[in-house]
């Protein structure tokens, strides 16, 4: 079989199994939230930069299904097919077309990239296919040193890198890098090729800095927040991000690639050829930052892997190279490699939708959250909304819905089909929700509070901000006879002051109030006045 037959094969058969995961499986916690940027257009968010959610709006418009999972995910399913024929050609015109079939098929084989990223409505996708992008036309730009126009198509791909996901920021540090370090091609640094591409990745980034100027750079504080390191070191850190990373691309796949990027890092001199060099180049900055990070505070597992993507292609042509050398044993080691994601996949379904590997949630205990089970994150939020509906809070157009955490809010959102306002009161961390709506819009209506399983906030805390809090209901969603979550609904009737969830000086302003044990009356003059059920103003 040739490898584009081969390669072929591998995109549909892979294609279909993930448009099956995207219909099995409920939203994820930060899909839901995703799902909202698309509701909600704009130039950036809080969270992510756009690409995210254009991604997800060509989707559901060409489906025309606007709360369908499927169509949700479908734009990243095609774009997970685009960037592995991306791998297949950057690793083909490195090392020709076999390793760079294998190259494509050691990504459809990681967990991260080639199970969630691939299939799920997470920034990581589209940054996945612009990253491989911008490194397949910066090696055409390279090897053409009197000709400045290559250098526009790089631009363009790593200014849509930038617009999936800010770790894009790594790409010319890691070409820098390669200029600086490798002397033949040090005469680029004198040409305007790379200084082109830079502005133009910029002006293709200019809605996002545009944005964050018009809402105090939220977005950067945020996520730079996120990896600004403590002073003192913590090993553990460290060593559970490393074996988070192993277990997100599978050992199989994160040791060889981890051992070839020290390997080539300790034998830059007698590298081969210059791609091995950009590729080490390409990866160091990502593994190193968050590596360093890691030493001092928890991070995620996947910020660091992009720069390990940078090395699959090297990766291809090592097996490419073991294929010719033992074909036998290598196909065996492929096919148990290839079978692996696949069951992984069946079983997390199966546990979606049955709970039989599920351990905690026991309702004669008063345990009701399913801890140890990630996929209870999924389940379940469709029942919420049909007893939301039953309690016929859902056709009261003068009540919104509100939780205390953002992703909570983002899933009852979804499951509602939107049929009413959902906000996230909470002080410190709103997420998206601090810019979707105003503070004083809500004056005068009634929330609707979901309490979602053991919540420590209580009740009495945001009845300052009310007339009056009513209990509504109480229920317990179950998958397989076991509770997976319990739900408590208020109903805090007319709300008289503005809950200060905006990102604005007011809200810290506020939480500092609120910390001192004052009133919510005491930050804010936005006051509503409505009959009370006295006959009286209530302010």
């Amino acid at each position: 079989m040739s490898p584009k037959r081969a390669l072929a094969i591998l995109i549909v058969v892979s294609g279909l199994l993930r448009l099956v995961a995207a219909g099995a499986l409920g939203l994820g916690n930060d899909e839901a939230s995703h799902f909202l940027y698309a509701v909600h257009p704009d130039l950036s968010y809080y969270d992510h930069p756009p690409m995210l959610a254009w991604v997800e709006t060509i989707g559901l418009t060409l489906s025309g299904a606007e709360f369908s999972r499927v169509a949700l995910r479908s734009g990243f399913i095609a774009l997970f097919a685009a960037s592995t024929w991306l791998m297949w050609r950057i690793a083909g015109r490195w090392y020709g077309p076999r390793a760079g079939f294998f190259a494509a098929l050691a990504l459809n084989l990681t967990g991260y990239y080639g199970l969630a990223a691939s299939t799920f409505a997470l920034p990581d996708g589209p940054l996945l296919f612009f990253w491989l992008l911008t490194i397949d036309r910066l090696s055409v730009a390279l090897e053409q040193p009197r000709r400045t126009w290559p250098w526009v198509w790089v631009g363009l791909a790593w200014g849509g890198a930038m617009l999936s996901k800010y770790h894009a920021i790594f790409l010319p540090a890691g070409m820098l890098l390669f200029l600086i370090v490798h002397r033949p091609l040090r005469y680029w640094l004198a040409r305007p090729g790379p200084y082109l591409a830079v502005s133009i990745g910029l002006v293709v980034f200019s809605p996002v800095l545009v944005w964050n100027a018009s809402h105090g750079w939220a977005s950067f504080l945020f996520q730079g927040g996120r990896a600004v390191a403590g002073l003192v070191p913590r090993p553990d850190y460290l060593a559970a991000a490393m074996l988070a990373q192993t277990g997100y691309l599978f050992p199989w796949i994160w040791i060889p690639l981890f051992s070839l990027m020290v390997r080539e890092a300790r034998n830059w001199s007698h590298l081969e050829s210059e791609h091995e060099r950009l590729a080490l180049c390409l990866a160091v900055a990502p593994v190193l930052v968050f590596t360093a990070v890691a030493c001092f505070r928890p991070v995620l597992p996947h910020w660091g892997l992009i720069g390990l993507v940078s090395l699959f292609p090297v990766l291809g042509d090592s097996w490419r190279k073991h294929a010719d050398r033992r074909p036998g044993p290598t196909v065996r080691w492929l096919s148990i490699a290839a079978v692996f994601p696949v069951i992984l996949l069946g079983l997390t379904i199966l546990e979606y939708r049955t709970g039989c590997f599920q351990r905690g949630g026991d309702a004669r205990w008063g345990i009701f959250e399913a801890r140890t089970d990630p996929t209870a994150d999924l389940y379940g939020w469709d029942l919420v909304a049909c007893r939301l509906e039953e309690l016929g809070v859902l056709d009261d157009k003068n009540a919104f819905l509100f939780t205390r955490t953002w992703y909570q809010s983002a899933q009852v959102a979804h499951a509602i089909h939107l049929r009413l306002p959902v906000l996230c009161y909470n002080i410190d961390d709103p997420r998206g929700f601090a810019f979707w709506s105003k503070p004083s819009q809500w004056l005068g209506h009634d929330g609707i509070l979901l309490v979602i399983n053991d919540d420590f906030v209580p009740v009495s805390f945001y009845r300052r901000w009310f007339q009056e809090a009513v209990p509504l209901a109480e229920f317990t969603i179950e998958r397989g006879g076991r509770p997976v979550r319990r739900v408590q609904a208020f109903r805090l009737i007319n709300q008289l002051a503005a809950f200060p969830f905006d990102f604005s000086p007011e809200r810290a302003a506020a939480r500092e109030v609120l910390r001192a044990g004052g009133h919510p009356m005491d930050h804010t003059q936005q006051t509503v006045r409505r009959p009370s059920p006295e006959g009286t103003l209530a302010r």
